[in-house]
């Protein structure tokens, strides 16, 4: 069986106006092939409610899972959880598990739990919670979308409760092999190896070291086997690689 395919909607003005650099994504992606879900699509939308609303809708219809980053803290311009709400057709107020976590988490802080923390415990109606280990708003589960924070310490803490609950595959295998050469010098050959396996992955990366030009080769499957086969035959192509 084919691996859980997934996407990524990352969310937020502050990324698409290059206020914050987006790193979220990049770390998604990384966990996703170790878990065996197969990331296929990275999508980023600005902080407007129809824009949310209409790309939760088309990458859940798309994907296994839907990832989300951004808009569920307690200011105006978090407006994610009422948006997923409204792409699955949910109901949404404040529910008390989750303000109890929070009533908590604040009370031993010595800190007030005011009305704009009070907002971060609004979660749909049928979602589940997402453990938040740092900082204790928690994120949730609805259908098939996960619905996360976007500052990067709380969304790696999210992604670590959340992916064991999830129905996974085999894990991506990943060999590369770095050449001096420029990608234009090995295109032949390698295309021709992709060829010859077909079930596997294969790309070439190039890059520019003290004015010199190289490639990395990479091979990626989900077949440990398969992935050093392959492997082997293209160190044999190009035996000066390391």
């Amino acid at each position: 069986m084919p691996n859980p395919t997934a996407a990524a909607l990352i969310i937020g003005d502050e990324i698409l106006t290059g206020r914050t650099r987006e790193g979220n994504g990049f770390y998604l992606a990384g966990e996703l092939a170790r878990a065996g879900i197969a990331l296929r699509e990275i999508r980023v939308v600005a902080d407007d409610h129809a824009a949310i609303v209409a790309a939760v809708q088309a990458l859940s219809g798309a994907h296994d899972h839907v990832f989300t980053s951004g808009g569920i803290g307690p200011t105006h311009d978090d407006i994610t959880a009422d948006a997923v709400a409204e792409a699955f057709g949910a109901a949404i107020d404040v529910r008390e598990d989750a303000r109890a976590i929070l009533a908590a988490y604040y009370a031993a802080r010595g800190v007030e739990f005011n009305a704009a923390r009070l907002r971060m415990a609004r979660i749909p109606a049928g979602a589940s919670l997402i453990e938040n280990p740092v900082s204790a708003a928690p994120g949730f589960s609805i259908g098939n979308c996960h619905v996360m924070a976007g500052v990067p310490n709380i969304f790696q803490a999210m992604v670590a409760s959340v992916l064991p609950l999830l129905a996974a595959g085999a894990p991506l295998v990943t060999q590369s092999l770095r050449l001096m050469r420029p990608e234009a010098a090995v295109a032949e050959a390698f295309g021709a190896l992709a060829a010859a396996w077909p079930d596997l992955a294969m790309g070439s990366y190039p890059f520019v070291q003290e004015g010199a030009f190289g490639t990395n080769l990479v091979i990626r499957g989900t077949d440990p086997a398969r992935v050093a086969a392959a492997f082997a035959a293209l160190v044999a192509l190009f035996p000066e690689g390391r």
